[in-house]
């Protein structure tokens, strides 16, 4: 480099540094004023599921509390909900793309290592804001089966391996880990069709497709009241409030078997802080919402509120245990 090309060289150095500070204003200025524009809350599920559930009612408040429009964006695929979770993983960390996730979040990725298939997502590019609802899981059946208990369903499993169908969200999900769970305690075999969702799974139920599904109480309870099914177990520790009678698999021996499907709201890990508190703030009041409250108690699901740092070592726990499972149950289709 001659001489004339070193003094441009050092003319350039303090425009070039002149424009840090400004970038650097400019994007904490952004920080500051979020949201500016719509925000997406991914459900990784058709509608009719408890993560849909839990969207929706929360968006509206959300919108309220913000000032901006939430919209909830229904992206299912890939199988236990992988797709929108691995939209929203790769999601630019700005506030604006939001994840409405269930348990199966930190599960999916440990199949995906089971089977040697490229792992769709990490949990590590998550960060959790907020849970919404957590509720013990509910053993599900027509109506018009014949088996009127638990130990029915098992007897009959037992006379015709692998004949008694019964659907789920996807490979993996929610669903499907329950339900083998109980199979593998009962030591019984059942046929496992997959769903693109919840909802789907239980529609199957409710034309005949299918023969049992495990859910949620929210998406349950109308469908027993209206007597187009009949619960047989609960996946808790304590017998759930809206279905007092119902008994718990531990109740009836099955001392292992024990799962929550509980829904939460994550953002990415990098989202900056300031962002991050401000989307805290909105969710934990909007979680007291009347429109929220009354949406979840009537569908049975009572809000189960926990901010960003409990949830936190909430996921952390359960994730673990679940993992354990999935471990512990190996490869099933």
């Amino acid at each position: 480099m001659d001489r004339r090309d070193l003094l441009k060289a050092a003319a350039a150095l303090p425009l070039a540094a002149s424009g840090l500070p400004l970038i650097s204003s400019r994007a904490q200025a952004q920080t500051q004023a979020w949201p500016t524009r719509t925000i997406t809350m991914i459900v990784p599920f058709p509608a009719g599921g408890q993560a849909d559930l839990a969207a929706r009612p929360m968006a509206l408040a959300m919108e309220r509390i913000l000032g901006k429009s939430v919209v909830v964006d229904n992206r299912a695929g890939g199988g236990g909900g992988s797709v929108g979770n691995a939209a929203a993983a790769r999601a630019d960390a700005d506030g604006y793309t939001l994840l409405m996730a269930l348990s199966s979040l930190a599960v999916l990725p440990e199949a995906d290592r089971l089977f040697d298939r490229p792992v769709a997502y990490e949990m590590s590019q998550f960060a959790p804001v907020a849970r919404v609802l957590a509720d013990p899981t509910l053993l599900a059946v027509p109506a018009n089966a014949p088996w009127k208990t638990l130990q029915d369903l098992v007897d009959d499993a037992k006379k015709r391996p692998g004949e008694i169908p019964y659907g789920s969200s996807g490979p993996y999900g929610t669903l499907h880990i329950a339900m083998e769970m109980f199979a593998a305690s009962a030591g019984i075999k059942l046929l496992h069709v997959p769903f693109r969702g919840a909802g789907p799974a239980l529609t199957a139920l409710l034309g005949g497709t299918v023969q049992a599904v495990a859910s949620a109480p929210g998406t349950l309870r109308q469908q027993v009241a209206d007597g187009k099914m009949r619960v047989l177990a609960c996946w808790g520790a304590q017998r759930v409030p809206a279905f007092p009678d119902l008994p718990t698999f531990q109740e009836l021996g099955y001392k292992d078997v024990e799962f929550y499907i509980w829904a939460g709201l994550f953002a990415q890990r990098a989202l900056p802080e300031p962002i991050m508190a401000q989307l805290r703030k909105a969710v934990a009041e909007a979680v007291k919402a009347p429109e929220v409250t009354k949406t979840f108690d009537t569908a049975g699901s009572p809000v189960a509120y926990q901010d960003a740092p409990e949830f936190a070592k909430f996921v952390e726990t359960d994730s673990a245990r679940l993992i354990a499972a999935v471990k512990k149950v190996g490869k099933v289709e």
